[in-house]
């Protein structure tokens, strides 16, 4: 293989994963976030109410 291949390989595998972890992170504090609460229980609402 080429090694400007392995290396680019190898550093996508290395940054991607932790680019992905702190995405995930920063999405699953968003949701868990207290004061979120309120507002994810109104869009939770939203198919039982009739207009």
């Amino acid at each position: 293989m080429d090694p400007t291949y392995r290396a680019l390989a190898e550093f996508a595998q290395t940054w991607g994963l932790a680019y992905f972890v702190a995405v995930f992170m920063v999405v699953l504090a968003y949701a868990l976030w207290p004061s979120r609460k309120q507002q994810f229980d109104e869009a939770a609402r939203i198919p039982l109410r009739e207009d």
